[in-house]
């Protein structure tokens, strides 16, 4: 028996086929182009995965910095809490962040978190999250540039104030030489700081620059300065691993200058503990870290504005001595003070 052969196709039908697959072609490469129409079911209108918010945060940190994962574990214990997804990044060169900052934006986050240690750098990013209609909030460094660069809220201490604080408190402890060590120039919080203290000090105030990216260069620095001038009775550091690098430059200067700390971590509170150090001002960075994600959460889902957008929330500063470390250990000892 034979089989007999399919009819051969009018011109009509095969000019029909090929439009459709032309069409179906086109619907491929458009959902291809655009993210939003290419999501499956469980994707919202804004391309968030099952309506998560996405949120980004952004800090100047060095690699392995003590002080930033406390930030950094804050922003997550938030996240949790609010069902967020986040992100974290850090580049200590304002350069760099700033192209984090990009980064987020490209993605196209719900929210961004970031730090004004250099809010010059910050600026057009910033602008162009807005424009992006990104909200932007801030923390830890810039609380006099926050609200001149666009940010929605601000969390952190105000380091002038802190830097005041700690002259008041060297006065009441007899001091007459304070050495205050700044391991980033051009930091704006880290320069505040040190102003606030000469300012209120009634002793002599001067300024150390040293290159924070190498501790063993740290503290020869320091011990360079205390054998140069052993007047110095105080040395004010300005982060907690750096108040161990200026514990160890007073014992090889053969000093005897007492060191105190701006920032707090639970190997320092040990120190404090046992005298080493003097004191620290903890502006609680597990704190910042919540606060600014959990900040932008209530923005989002309710249109919160903390500290109704003209003023900050401050987290410090908070002194702690020998008279009430043990308060903190036990915090510290958590991770999270």
């Amino acid at each position: 028996m034979n089989t007999p052969l399919p009819a051969h196709p009018s011109p009509g039908s095969l000019r029909s086929a090929r439009l459709t697959a032309l069409a179906a072609v086109c619907c491929l490469l458009v959902a291809g182009c655009s993210g939003a129409e290419a999501s499956g079911p469980d994707t919202d209108e804004a391309g968030r995965a099952d309506g998560r918010l996405r949120i980004a945060l952004v800090t100047h940190g060095g690699e392995g910095d003590a002080f930033w994962e406390l930030v950094r574990k804050g922003a997550e214990a938030a996240a949790a809490k609010d069902g967020v997804d986040l992100t974290y990044a850090s580049d200590a060169d304002a350069a760099g962040q700033a192209e984090l900052v990009r980064d987020a934006i490209r993605d196209r986050v719900d929210g961004i978190a970031v730090t004004l240690a250099k809010p010059q750098a910050m600026k057009g990013p910033v602008a162009a999250a807005k424009a992006a209609g990104i909200p932007v909030v801030g923390l830890n460094s810039g609380i006099d540039a926050w609200r001149s660069t666009g940010l929605l809220e601000y969390f952190g201490q105000d380091e002038s104030v802190a830097g005041r604080a700690v002259g008041d408190k060297l006065d009441g402890l007899g001091a007459r030489h304070a050495l205050c060590v700044i391991h980033e120039r051009g930091n704006v919080a880290l320069e505040a700081r040190c102003a606030g203290v000469k300012k209120t000090f009634a002793g002599e105030t001067e300024m150390l620059y040293v290159d924070g990216t190498d501790m063993d260069a740290t503290t020869d620095a320091v011990r360079a300065r205390l054998q140069q001038e052993p007047g110095i009775d105080e040395v004010v550091t300005n982060g907690a691993q750096f108040a161990k690098a200026a514990v160890e430059a007073v014992g090889k200067a053969g000093s005897d200058a007492e060191v105190a700390t701006f920032d707090l971590d639970g190997e320092l509170v040990g120190a404090v503990r046992d005298g080493s150090v003097q004191f620290a001002v903890d502006q609680q960075p597990y704190l910042q870290g919540y606060l600014a994600v959990d900040a932008l959460w209530l923005y989002e889902t309710n249109g919160n504005l903390s500290g109704g957008g003209v003023a900050p929330v401050l987290t410090g500063p908070a002194f702690v001595t020998k008279t009430n470390v043990a308060e903190v250990a036990r915090f510290a000892a958590d991770g999270t003070r």
